[in-house]
């Protein structure tokens, strides 16, 4: 049961730190809620989380007689440790300048989920992301079947519609319900949490080398 619950709480806050940091689809947020409401959010992440869901689904079609091979996992667990720990040591870099800006901007009216999922391609991060650290998650998490790849799915998806819910609440509303120092606070625990699990994927493939020789 550990290891399940090990999944989804940390897939929930690994995704949540890459949610946090600003990026196109924050800005989308933050436009369209201002004109749209506090559902816009919500919408944007459903056309995100198709994405997502349909890139996951091809990479175990396609790649899952492979992704229990020793020499992948362990491949993919070193590099996952090392763009955790470069992110989480950026994310501590940029705090003392970082800023939650709720400043909106006026768009040409568009479809909400479509421009969830647009938004997330233009983002080079996102698919950074998902061919080291998400490929790694998948790789660690099919280990425990299927269900282990839904709990990894479920935190991951839930997390970024957490934060761009209340974002978009925020917004709509006309008030600022976190300040930066919070925020910061927040960039930072997270940006902890990155390099405490970088070295946990570090350490698993350690531990895959010493099993595998």
């Amino acid at each position: 049961m550990l290891p399940y619950i090990t999944i989804f709480f940390s897939s929930f806050i690994i995704a949540l730190s890459g949610a946090l940091m600003p990026g196109p689809l924050l800005t989308a947020t933050i436009s369209e809620s201002s004109r749209r409401g506090a559902h816009a959010g919500p919408l944007l992440i459903v056309g995100h989380g198709i994405l997502e869901l349909t890139l996951v689904i091809a990479l175990l079609l396609g790649l899952a007689p492979y992704l229990r091979q020793e020499k992948v996992f362990i491949l993919t667990a070193f590099i996952g440790a090392f763009i955790l720990f470069w992110m989480g040591a950026n994310m501590l870099k940029s705090l003392p300048d970082l800023k939650l800006s709720l400043e909106t901007k006026t768009e040409k009216h568009s479809h909400l989920i479509m421009t969830g999922i647009l938004m997330s391609i233009a983002n080079p991060y996102w698919t950074i992301w998902w061919i080291t650290i998400g490929l790694g998650y998948i790789i660690y998490s099919i280990e425990y079947g299927i269900l282990g790849v839904l709990l990894f799915f479920s935190g991951h998806i839930l997390a970024d519609l957490a934060w761009y819910a209340f974002i978009s609440a925020a917004v709509w509303k006309g008030r600022q319900l976190i300040s930066n120092r919070i925020y910061r606070i927040v960039i930072g625990a997270c940006a902890l949490f990155l390099i405490f699990f970088g070295g946990y994927f570090a350490y698993a493939g350690f531990q895959k080398i010493a099993v595998w020789n």
